[in-house]
């Protein structure tokens, strides 16, 4: 792993109607529109926030623009200070294919595909190598732009976890062996 020049947050978005419904929603076409913040969520979000000093009002918010990370975003913009929040369609979730709208135990079909073939896509589910690549094309395109900022990612569990797999130089068949980021959850991902 590189020496990278900034330092970087994962900060998953909090509770959302799917969370709270237990349903699978990926797609884009319905996640940029629909399935924001639960009350729940919202007041998840601020309580992480007062957890989270190393964060302020010079920090760098990306963002999902999928409407449940978009929300978060904001309530960490209001909170902090931040000047903007920059959308970037490559913190969204993980598309996952025809699963979309069903329950969430079928994620766990997904994950243990990743552990046998990270590369295929199984059930039309953007594979978790995919996610990983796209995941650290942000990086890779925020560390050509920046130094010495503090940046906050906000996104999904499989995509951020996924992302932390690449910080660790870990495959992307590992990315369910790490701790899981829960709804309003942050970690450091550059060690």
């Amino acid at each position: 792993m590189c020496v990278l020049r900034n330092r970087y947050y994962g900060f998953r978005h909090g509770q959302s109607r799917a969370n709270d419904e237990g349903i699978i929603v990926s797609d884009p076409a319905l996640g940029t529109v629909e399935y924001g913040l639960t009350e729940e969520g919202r007041r998840q979000v601020v309580a992480s926030l007062k957890t989270a000093d190393v964060f302020d009002s010079e920090s760098v918010l990306f963002s999902s623009d999928f409407r449940r990370a978009r929300e978060t975003a904001e309530i960490i913009r209001s909170e902090l200070g931040c000047a903007e929040i920059v959308f970037d369609v490559r913190l969204r979730e993980r598309f996952f294919g025809d699963w979309e709208g069903k329950r969430h135990e079928h994620y766990s079909r997904a994950w243990k595909q990743d552990e046998f073939d990270p590369e295929r896509e199984y059930h039309g589910a953007e594979s978790s190598a995919s996610v990983q690549r796209r995941m650290w094309a942000v990086i890779e395109s925020l560390e050509q732009q920046m130094a010495g900022k503090t940046i906050v990612l906000v996104s999904h569990g499989d995509p951020l976890m996924l992302l932390q797999t690449a910080f660790l130089d870990l495959g992307p068949s590992r990315h369910r062996s790490l701790p899981y980021i829960e709804t309003a959850g942050w970690r450091l991902l550059n060690p």
